[in-house]
């Protein structure tokens, strides 16, 4: 099959995948890359201290199991680590001298560099993903970079995280701070945005069940339209202009929110999410 430019022919050469780390992640993964039959749930192997979580990925997609990160490291053609930042040094040290020559590194730990997977493992070929919570429900977000050994795989880990919605590739590993940003953090700004609104429906006497279905149905309505809109050329800032009337109650909400500085607030929000991201990968 292919997917996103790169050629998965299971008959000419079997791929393997391995996740180092069987959480929520990694599930959306697994599910995305299964279910786009890029990998058969055979081909796919995970690693997990928790006996529990690997019954249950073993039952539900059919994958091959570990219980030691070294064995399944050894094992496969494409090693994607997906423990969380904290315990990624411990995991690294774990499979030091483990990880086949030629394999693809993947990672999706939030502030862990390329290099500093190389200093632990050796010269790998590494590619550094922000993926997003959507990815759950494969609506995902996620942006790639690779490092110059992995520049030649990059088709294999876009179809990967194509997989599980939009995959776009950087060409300098700075920019995933911004990335992590706008939409690794992203969704938590719609998140709050919809739980204020909710909160004030419910303050002006409507049925908190009635108001939430129509805040929720909204956020996902105008997200869609936004999306077909970008296909046609139209701009988010088009859209709202189409739904603002003169004098209506929709230019009576928005100059209220620019004169509380709602432009410069979301800006200097977001530049701090992208200033904790470089904190962080320090």
């Amino acid at each position: 099959m292919n997917l996103g430019g790169f050629d998965f022919d299971k008959e000419k050469d079997v791929e393997t995948i391995g996740f180092l780390g069987g959480g929520n992640m990694a599930e959306a993964i697994i599910r995305g890359i299964t279910g786009a039959g890029l990998y058969r749930g055979e081909d796919v192997f995970v690693s997990d201290i928790r006996q529990e979580r690997l019954g249950y990925l073993a039952d539900l997609y059919g994958v091959g199991t570990f219980s030691d990160n070294a064995t399944l490291a050894e094992k496969v053609d494409t090693l994607v680590l997906s423990v969380k930042p904290q315990n990624m040094a411990e995991a690294l040290e774990g499979i030091k001298g483990a990880v086949r020559q030629d394999a693809l590194v993947i990672s999706i730990a939030a502030g862990v560099k390329t290099e500093q997977i190389c200093a632990a493992l050796g010269n790998r070929a590494v590619v550094r993903v922000m993926p997003n919570m959507p990815a759950l429900i494969g609506e995902g977000a996620s942006a790639l970079f690779a490092n110059d050994m992995a520049k030649g795989m990059l088709k294999k880990s876009e179809s990967i995280f194509s997989s599980v919605g939009l995959a776009v590739v950087v060409e300098r590993e700075e920019l995933i701070d911004a990335v992590t940003a706008v939409s690794g953090s992203g969704p938590a700004y719609y998140f709050l945005l919809s739980e204020e609104i909710i909160n004030v429906g419910v303050e002006m006497g409507l049925p908190a069940d009635i108001v939430r279905g129509l805040v929720l149905q909204t956020a996902k309505g105008a997200a869609l339209l936004a999306v077909e809109g970008d296909k046609r050329g139209q701009s988010p800032a088009e859209l709202r202009q189409k739904v603002t009337s003169v004098g209506g109650t929709t230019e009576a909400a928005l100059k209220v929110l620019a004169g509380g500085g709602f432009g410069p607030l979301i800006c200097a929000a977001v530049k701090r999410a992208e200033h904790r991201s470089r904190e962080l990968s320090k």
